[in-house]
């Protein structure tokens, strides 16, 4: 054990809870590592493939510092962050192979920054930032019903950005996993076992304005900035400086660029790279200036015109409330300032089964039409209400199964032939057909193939349908969370004396058969110190030979007040 190894080991004791688990990510250490306690913890992070990952992390200010460190200039001051990052002790100390490190990196180069182009009306980047939000939202709503799947690099596949395209909830595929992260740093979105998930922080801000929508969102995305990109006054520099924030990790140039890019997708920079008039107090460490991004922004509406073929158009953004009830029981075609719905019977079946009635479903129309309801519409939406029921799920008398009923044989045989139901494995009983499928799963997959479907409790009285799946917040919050690894090395200190300490060092010397320095505290004598080639450890007693006396000599740990390795 090295004396920067033990070193940082009791600078790691002494973190807090939250600095260890910045420093864990940092150096991209697994949460299942086989650490037994913090000296362990040090020796690995004092390898020279941690230190590289760490540096990663290490913003310009930091790094000029770390490189004079290296070539041994005094700190005139100690740098916190550094401390924390487990590169420099508390009194402000290099440890050796971080200086190794740094000084076999030298500076690294910096990718370049883009070239500015001219720059833009402040309506575009304000469309901009209607657009996106608009975007977002419609993924969200994508993902309350159908989260998507992540693969191995952690992004959506090409078929899938492809989909969403083309369904219009996107404009462009490229941008789908940018959003979809943007959501994360805003706590709608979370990627729960390999899936990408709406949270019921998400779910809630589909309720909300398009100002209040692009408040929220802006404000946490500028919240999440790295430091790197902030100057002394907490205000983010300017986008040119952008590059060279973190000049030893070979992606943040790339990283930069996502950055870059989702901010002028949100229209808080433009296409030049200067603050939007709006963005820039928020930018800046203040408050973004709502008032100004507002008198830009579409006016929303709250009226629509229900049209004899079905349709529905509303003349401008329609408001956020209204339009996710409406998108509840019609299928939005286009998606713009104004936007068309169309109510098919399988929308209105959906939205029945989503707990509406024929009541319900009247009065907002009436509420928000500025031309009635026409009686085409009115009678597809009497038609649905009294579809409905016609087929009925529930558990079994055994409460072992999920049972399906129907009013007629024939809905009971198109069931049990229905290649889109398989996997739900329903069998034909007396009563119906029968599945060892939970209740909630086989009335989800029956309304999604369109069938009028009842969700009834035990008591045979119908439930509401809850087809939203939502990310679990504790779940979300536990992926990769070193809690337990830094509970375990807490309990590995708590149990651990100096002897305890010690006795780590002497089981290293031993290993390695050092020679070693070791000083012993004698009872009623002074303290000797002697250099033996250590050679065995056991029942608390080091043993090794004295090279001058050319003697065998087992030594107490207990004892033992410093050792010191010198070969």
């Amino acid at each position: 054990m090295t004396t920067d190894a033990r070193g940082l080991a009791v600078a790691l004791a002494s973190q807090s809870d939250d600095a260890l688990d910045q420093l864990f990510r940092e150096r991209d250490v697994s949460s299942r590592v086989a650490w037994r306690d913090f000296f362990d913890a040090a020796e690995a992070l004092l390898e020279p493939a941690s230190i590289t990952t760490g540096l990663r992390a290490i913003a310009a200010p930091q790094a000029v510092t770390l490189r004079a460190l290296a070539e041994g200039l005094p700190l005139a001051v100690t740098d916190d962050t550094l401390v924390r990052s487990g590169f420099v002790s508390p009194d402000g100390t290099m440890y050796t192979p971080v200086a190794n490190v740094v000084r076999d990196l030298g500076a690294a180069e910096t990718g370049a920054a883009r070239e500015s182009v001219s720059s833009e009306p402040a309506a575009r980047a304000a469309e901009r930032a209607f657009t996106t939000i608009g975007n977002i939202a419609d993924l969200l709503t994508v993902l309350l019903t159908s989260p998507l799947a992540q693969i191995g690099t952690g992004a959506v596949s090409a078929a899938e950005r492809r989909r969403l395209a083309e369904a219009n909830v996107v404009d462009d595929a490229e941008d789908v996993d940018t959003l979809l992260r943007v959501g994360q740093v805003a706590g709608l979105t979370a990627p729960i076992d390999r899936r990408w998930m709406a949270t019921p922080a998400g779910a809630s801000w589909l309720g909300a304005s398009n100002r209040e929508r692009w408040d929220r969102i802006a404000r946490a995305v500028v919240a999440f900035l790295p430091a790197g990109m902030r100057g002394a006054d907490n205000a983010v520099i300017a986008v040119a400086e952008w590059p060279a924030a973190y000049p030893w990790d070979p992606e943040w140039p790339a990283r930069a660029d996502r950055i870059r890019t989702a901010l002028f997708l949100l229209g808080l920079l433009t296409a030049s790279g200067e603050p939007t008039p709006w963005a820039a107090p928020l930018l800046a460490g203040g408050e973004p200036d709502r008032e100004a991004l507002s008198e830009l922004l579409p006016h929303e509406v709250d009226q629509i015109y229900l049209q004899h073929d079905l349709t529905a158009i509303s003349p401008g953004p329609l408001e956020a409330a209204l339009d996710i009830r409406l998108r509840s029981m019609a299928v939005r075609e286009s998606h713009a300032q104004a936007s068309t719905y169309r109510f098919t019977p399988s929308s209105l079946m959906d939205a029945v089964t989503g707990g509406e009635t024929e009541e319900s479903i009247t009065e907002f129309l009436n509420q928000i039409s500025l031309t009635g309801i026409p009686q085409p519409l009115a009678y597809l939406v009497g038609e649905s209400a009294r579809r409905h029921g016609s087929i009925r799920v529930g558990i079994d008398g055994d409460g072992q199964h999920t049972l399906v009923t129907a009013e007629t044989n024939a809905l009971i045989d198109t069931m049990a032939v229905d290649q889109a139901l398989r996997p739900l494995g329903l069998m034909r009983s007396a009563r119906g057909l029968l599945s060892r499928v939970s209740r909630d799963t086989v009335a989800v997959a029956l309304a999604d193939a369109h069938y009028p479907v009842t969700l009834v409790a035990a008591d045979g009285s119908p439930e509401r349908l809850q087809r939203h799946r939502l990310a679990e917040p504790s779940a979300a919050s536990s992926e990769g969370s070193y809690a337990e690894l830094v509970e375990r090395l807490r309990e590995a200190t708590a149990d651990n004396s100096e002897t305890a300490w010690l006795e780590r060092e002497v089981e290293l010397a031993v290993r390695h058969r050092s020679t070693v320095s070791v000083t012993v505290a004698i009872p009623g004598s002074e303290a000797r110190t002697f250099t033996l080639e250590a050679s065995g450890f056991g029942g608390g007693r080091l043993r090794g030979r004295d090279k001058a006396a050319d003697v065998e000599r087992t030594l107490p740990v207990s004892h033992i007040t410093r050792i010191e390795t010198l070969s």
